[in-house]
C-alpha cells in the first residue's frame, strides 16, 4: 500500500523538528519506507514551516512578565564551506500567573550587548511594557 503525500510530509517535518539533517532524513525515508526523497525535496517540505515560524516569532506578547530569562547558546556551523561561530539567543518569560513561555529565539553572529538590546526592543514592539525581574546568564 502507498503512503499519502501529506503523511510523508508530516514524517519529514517531524524528523526535521527533532534536529535530523536533510541528508539523514533522505536516508531514513529510504530505509524505513522505501521512498526516495532527495535533500532538495526535504528542504522544500521543511520550508513550508517558515510562515508559521515567522508568525510565532512576531506574535503579540503579554504586557507584563514577572521574570524574563535571557540566554545564548554558542555553536559552530558550516556556512559556505567555512566553519563559523553562531549564537542562538533565547528569551523565556514567566507571566504573573507563573506560566512560562518562550518569547523568542534569534540567531546571531556572536553574543553582544547590542544584539540583546535589539531583542529587548523587539519584545517591547510586540507588547511587553514591564518586566519585574530579568535573569541574564
Amino acid at each position: 500500500h502507498q503512503m499519502d503525500i501529506s503523511a510523508i510530509e508530516d514524517k519529514i517535518i517531524f524528523l526535521y523538528s527533532q534536529g535530523t539533517s536533510t541528508r539523514d532524513i533522505e536516508k531514513t525515508m529510504q530505509e524505513l519506507y522505501g521512498i526516495e526523497v532527495d535533500a532538495t525535496r526535504v528542504s522544500k517540505i521543511t520550508d513550508k514551516l517558515l510562515p508559521m515560524i515567522r508568525e510565532w516569532q512576531n506574535r503579540s506578547l503579554e504586557s507584563v512578565y514577572a521574570m524574563v530569562l535571557l540566554d545564548a547558546i554558542h555553536y559552530k556551523v558550516r556556512e559556505e564551506g567555512t566553519v563559523v561561530k553562531k549564537a542562538v539567543y533565547i528569551a523565556i518569560g514567566t507571566d504573573l500567573d507563573g506560566k512560562k513561555d518562550v518569547l523568542g529565539l534569534w540567531v546571531g553572529a556572536t553574543e553582544s550587548s547590542k544584539y540583546w538590546l535589539g531583542v529587548l526592543n523587539g519584545l517591547k514592539n510586540r507588547g511587553v511594557q514591564d518586566i519585574l525581574m530579568i535573569s541574564v546568564d
